[in-house]
């Protein structure tokens, strides 16, 4: 049986890394150009080279987004950018514009194309006509059941693939397509700068009562009336898998490398769980609340099984939950000491209890009992960002292993 890929996002290239080393399969990240994340680190086009190369080398795949509604002034730029990457060995392109589409097809022939979200496909006979277009991978609308999912399986080619998003941010707006950002900030998300209006919190003003605001719901603060919760199948894994999904996608190219470690090493578990016994598969409550030890909203199943309620907007407040602290990364342990170099992400004292984790195994808890500098002194805090430190591990860790620490 073909495992699900995992489909983990990487806004720059120490989060490609860190989501494949964390059980991703594939990942997806931008480019400096022509991608809907302008905001995040996003690619070099040496970059884009090494996070192939380090990909191809674990027998993994990269992805380039490039799902930007093309203007006049783009086209110019965008051959000129192909031409410039087309000897990478990228396994797929990420696009959503049809005349994106021919000038990929036109510079790089053999090229694979993946049909964005953003093309907001949401029915079968879209599915052939893109088919017959070139394109290999669908990735779903948001707004679509496992039912019509399902029903679209059953009526495209067998060698045409789905992709569907099954954890983080919603769009209020159908697949993305949304103008409030360019009309309120004249920031143009189809261009990758959406500034996230619907996270606003909104009252009501009457026309001729200017400065007067009503709340929308009856609370003072004003209501959140488009702020969706976040999207999680966690729980659900054995639905999306037998609905004909091929690549169950993560959101969150703007995301940490410890959410990205977090959310990935859960979905890892339940996939590969699922796979190593189908039939009696059960889903562990302990790989949600590891999951969410990352920062995260509420949490809903989107149009999976319905049509959303209002029980998945959060008409209180846009704020994450945060309660764990990302607070050091694993540069090197040795083996004979048990000491570990640590590059520092947030602040940590003598005496904090941390947890570490990481790829493929459980967390353990220890107390930070010495910490040293980068000269060996003898130190009480790490206050300092990226501060090298060493410390006394309990147990032996390795590169790329990551400390938390509980708010």
């Amino acid at each position: 049986m073909n495992k699900i890929e995992l489909l983990a996002p990487a806004g720059d290239l120490e989060k490609v890394k860190i989501a494949l080393i964390y059980g991703a399969d594939a990942v997806y990240f931008g480019g400096e150009m022509f991608s809907l994340r302008a905001s995040a680190g996003n690619l070099t086009i040496d970059e884009i080279k090494e996070a192939c190369e380090f990909a191809h080398s674990l027998n993994k795949k990269a992805y380039l987004t490039m799902n930007i509604y093309a203007h006049n002034e783009d086209i110019e730029p965008l051959e000129e950018y192909l031409n410039k990457i087309k000897d990478i060995p990228i396994d797929a392109f990420i696009v959503s514009d049809p005349g994106v589409i021919e000038i990929i097809k036109d510079i790089i022939p053999n090229a694979e194309i993946h049909l964005s979200t953003q093309a907001n496909m949401t029915n079968y006979r879209t599915a052939n006509f893109w088919h017959k277009m070139g394109v290999k991978r669908l990735v779903l609308a948001r707004e679509l059941s496992l039912d019509e999912i399902k029903e679209i399986r059953a009526n495209i080619p067998e060698t045409m693939e789905l992709e569907s998003f099954v954890h983080g941010a919603m769009c209020i707006s159908y697949s993305g397509r949304c103008l409030l950002s360019n009309f309120m900030t004249h920031r143009d998300a189809n261009h990758g700068e959406c500034a996230h209006p619907c996270r606003y919190k909104y009252s009501l003003v009457e026309e001729k009562r200017p400065g007067e605001y009503y709340p929308v719901e009856e609370d003072e603060r004003g209501t959140y009336i488009m702020n969706s919760n976040d999207l999680c199948m966690l729980e659900h894994m054995d639905d999306i898998i037998n609905a004909g999904i091929v690549s169950a996608k993560i959101e969150g190219r703007m995301k940490s490398i410890f959410y990205v470690a977090t959310v990935i090493s859960a979905y890892r578990k339940a996939i590969d769980s699922y796979y190593e016994d189908p039939e009696n598969y059960k889903f562990d409550p302990d790989w949600f609340t590891e999951m969410t030890k990352a920062s995260h909203r509420q949490f809903t199943t989107g149009f999976y099984y319905n049509e959303p309620k209002d029980t998945d907007q959060n008409y209180d407040s846009s704020n994450y939950t945060r309660d764990y602290s990302f607070v050091g990364l694993v540069l090197s342990y040795d083996k004979e000491s048990s000491y570990a170099i640590i590059e520092q992400r947030n602040k940590m004292v003598l005496g904090d209890t941390i947890e570490v984790f990481g790829p493929g195994v459980d967390y353990f808890s220890q107390k930070i009992e010495e910490m040293y500098d980068e000269e060996g002194n003898p130190i009480d805090s790490a206050p300092h960002p990226q501060q090298i430190i060493k410390m006394k591990m309990d147990r032996e860790v390795a590169p790329n292993f990551m400390l938390r620490k509980e708010k």
